[in-house]
C-alpha cells in the first residue's frame, strides 16, 4: 500500500525534496492582525507507491475561517550558484541544486500529485481583512484523497489556531524601496517600451510591489537610470521624460512620468527616488539621456561625458527645477521626492562622487539625497546627509549616532548579517524587522527586486533558469518575484518572509505605544542568547522569531486591554 505522509509546517520552513521539515505541535497558534496576513505550509510525501502505479492525488479543503486562505504551491528553483567563496557555517547548504523559492498560484479543488521520496509542500496564507472580527479561528486542513480500489475518501486532517488581534497595527513607517527595473519587464515580456501592454505589465508589478509587500518608494526612470551598466554599455531604454532641445533651449514632456506617479498613488508608494544622476561606482560620467535636438532623437549624455562637464551641468539647471516642480503638481512634494547622486561609491572615489554632487547641490536644496555607500567619511566630511551603509558596515554608523539611518545589503552581505539568499534560512531574512526596531532604521534599500539581466546588463536571463545574474550575484539576489505567464508578478518565500519581518516591525511599534520602549526591549531579549543583538550576532533558528510573534500579540492584546480600561 502506497505511503504517505502530511503535515503542518511553519513559513519559516524551507521545504527542501531531501529533507523532512519540522511539523508544527497540535497546538500551534499563529497569531495576525487585522489588515495583515499570516501563513503556513502544507508538506506533504509519498516514500513507496504500488509497483507500476504513480502516486494518487490529493485535494485539499480549509476551513474555520471567515476569510478565504491562498492556496500556492511552493515550486523548487535551480541554483549553481548558491553563496560566494567567503561565507559563515549559517547556510542550509552551500552546493548547487534545486531551491525551494517560487510561489505558483494553485486553483481551487485542485488535485495534487505527491512526488516519490519527495518532501514538497503548499503555501497557504491568509489576507486578514481590516474589518475582521478579532478572535480564535480554529482552522482546519485537510487533504482528501479517494482508495483506488474502494472509491472512498480517505481523510488526513490537521488544525492550528488562527490569532487575530483586537488592536490594528500602525501603518509602515519604514521607508522601504526594491529597485524597480522596467527595463527587465520590457525585454522578458518581449513588448514595446511605452505600449498599453507594457503599462499593464509595469501596474502589475507595481501593485504587487505597493500592496503585497510593503515597498512605498519606487525608483523612478526619469531617465535610464544608471545601475549596473557595463561601462560603455546601456541598458534598454526607459526613459520617462520627453526631452527638447531647440536652439540650446531645453523643454521637457512629462505625460509618461504623470501617468507612472498616478499608478504609484494608486498602489501605495507613498515616495519616489529617482534615477541616479551620475554613474555607479564613483560618479565619473553621466547617465543615458535621449533627447530630440533640433527634429532628430540622439543620445545627448553617457559614458562618454565626464560627469563634470559643463553641458551636463546647463541641462541640470533646466531639468531639476522643472522636475521638481511637476512632480509637486503630480503630488509628491519634496518630502516625498529622494534623489541619488551615485550608487556604492568607494573611499578612493570621494573627489569624484563630492564633484558630481557639487554640481547638483544647489539644484537639489531641502531634497533628501540618500546613496549606499559603506564609508562614514562621506558623512563625517558632510559630503552625504543621509548616507546607506550596508548590514555588514553599519556599526560605525550607529556608533556616530547618525539620525534617521538607513540600511541595505545585496550580493556582498553574506557573512554572519541577515540577507535573503536561497540557501540562507528564512528567518536570516525575517530578523530584520527585530533588528531595525532595536536600532531606530529609518528606511531600508535592496537593488533587486526583479533584475532579470546578467551582470553589467549584458544580456536579459531567464529568472526561472538563471537565479544569479550569469554566475555573479548569489541566487536570491537579484529579483525578489518572479514573471508570471500573464505579466502578473509571482511572489517568492523570500518576499513572503521578508512581509513578515515587516510585521513584525509594526507589531513592536504598536507594543511601544502602548507600553514602552523598555519593555519592548526587555520582551525582545527574554528569549535572545545575546545581548545586545547586532547585525552580526542575533537569534538564528525559527523558533525565536515564532516565539517572538506569540508573546508580542499577547502583549500587545493585555496592553490594549488595559488601555480600553482606565478609558472607560
Amino acid at each position: 500500500m502506497n505511503q504517505y505522509e502530511f503535515f503542518l509546517s511553519s513559513s519559516l520552513e524551507k521545504v527542501f525534496p531531501n529533507r523532512r521539515p519540522s511539523p508544527l505541535p497540535a497546538s500551534y497558534r499563529l497569531s495576525a492582525w487585522k489588515g495583515s496576513k499570516a501563513a503556513v505550509q502544507f508538506v506533504y510525501y509519498v516514500d513507496e507507491v504500488t509497483q507500476g502505479t504513480l502516486p494518487e492525488t490529493f485535494s485539499l479543503s480549509i476551513e474555520g475561517t471567515p476569510f478565504s486562505p491562498t492556496v500556492r504551491s511552493v515550486r523548487l528553483i535551480p541554483s549553481d550558484y548558491p553563496c560566494n567563496a567567503h561565507t559563515d557555517e549559517y547556510y542550509i547548504t552551500k552546493e548547487a541544486g534545486l531551491f525551494p523559492d517560487l510561489l505558483e498560484p494553485v486553483a481551487k479543488g485542485a488535485e495534487i500529485r505527491p512526488l516519490i521520496l519527495q518532501y514538497r509542500s503548499l503555501w497557504l496564507s491568509w489576507e486578514i481583512p481590516t474589518d475582521a472580527l478579532p478572535g480564535s479561528y480554529p482552522v482546519t486542513v485537510t487533504a482528501s484523497m479517494k482508495d483506488p480500489k474502494t472509491g472512498e475518501s480517505r481523510l488526513f486532517p490537521f488544525s492550528f489556531t488562527l490569532c487575530v488581534g483586537k488592536a490594528a497595527l500602525p501603518a509602515q513607517t519604514l521607508l522601504h524601496t526594491e529597485w524597480f527595473h522596467t527595463d527587465c519587464l520590457a525585454q522578458y515580456y518581449k513588448t514595446e517600451v511605452f505600449s498599453e501592454e507594457y503599462w499593464r505589465i509595469v501596474e502589475n508589478f507595481i501593485r504587487s510591489a505597493g500592496r503585497d509587500h510593503g515597498i512605498n518608494m519606487l525608483l523612478t526612470p526619469v531617465f535610464t537610470p544608471p545601475l549596473d551598466t557595463e561601462p560603455g554599455g546601456e541598458r534598454l531604454t526607459v526613459q520617462l521624460v520627453d526631452i527638447r532641445l531647440d536652439d540650446g533651449i531645453y523643454s521637457f514632456g512629462f505625460e509618461k512620468l504623470e501617468r507612472w506617479c498616478g499608478l504609484c498613488q494608486k498602489h501605495g508608494i507613498l515616495y519616489l527616488e529617482i534615477a541616479h544622476l551620475f554613474t555607479q561606482w564613483g560618479a565619473g560620467a553621466t547617465p543615458k539621456i535621449l533627447a530630440c535636438v533640433d527634429g532628430v532623437t540622439k543620445r545627448i549624455f553617457g559614458w562618454d561625458v565626464p560627469a563634470t562637464d559643463p553641458a551636463y551641468r546647463a541641462f541640470l539647471e533646466a531639468f531639476l527645477p522643472a522636475l521638481r516642480t511637476a512632480l509637486k503638481e503630480m503630488g509628491y512634494d519634496r518630502e516625498h521626492v529622494y534623489f541619488h547622486i551615485s550608487d556604492e561609491p568607494s573611499l578612493e572615489q570621494e573627489t569624484s562622487y563630492l564633484a558630481a554632487k557639487n554640481l547638483a547641490a544647489d539644484l537639489l536644496k531641502e531634497c533628501p539625497i540618500i546613496d549606499a555607500l559603506s564609508s562614514l567619511d562621506f558623512y563625517e566630511k558632510g559630503i552625504i546627509e543621509k548616507p546607506i551603509p550596508s548590514v555588514d558596515y553599519i556599526k560605525p554608523f550607529l556608533d556616530a549616532q547618525v539620525p534617521n539611518l538607513w540600511t541595505y545589503y545585496c550580493c556582498a552581505q553574506g557573512r554572519l548579517v541577515p540577507n535573503r539568499f536561497f540557501a540562507m534560512k528564512s528567518a536570516r531574512c525575517r530578523i530584520m524587522g527585530v533588528l531595525m526596531y532595536l536600532y531606530r532604521i529609518q528606511g531600508f534599500l535592496q537593488w533587486g527586486y526583479n533584475f532579470y539581466n546578467s551582470q553589467f546588463s549584458r544580456r536579459p536571463i531567464d529568472p526561472y533558469y538563471t537565479t544569479h545574474a550569469g554566475f555573479a550575484f548569489p541566487s536570491g539576489d537579484a529579483f525578489l518575484v518572479y514573471p508570471g505567464p500573464d505579466g502578473d508578478a509571482l511572489s517568492s518565500i523570500r518576499a513572503e518572509v521578508q512581509d513578515d519581518g515587516l510585521l513584525d516591525l509594526r507589531a513592536l511599534t504598536l507594543l511601544e505605544r502602548l507600553t514602552n520602549r523598555e519593555f519592548v526591549e526587555a520582551l525582545i531579549y527574554e528569549n535572545a542568547p545575546m545581548q545586545p543583538m547586532t547585525f552580526t550576532d542575533y537569534p538564528r533558528e525559527d523558533e525565536y522569531l515564532l516565539s517572538l510573534r506569540e508573546r508580542v500579540a499577547g502583549a500587545i492584546e493585555q496592553a490594549w486591554e488595559s488601555s480600553r480600561e482606565e478609558n472607560m
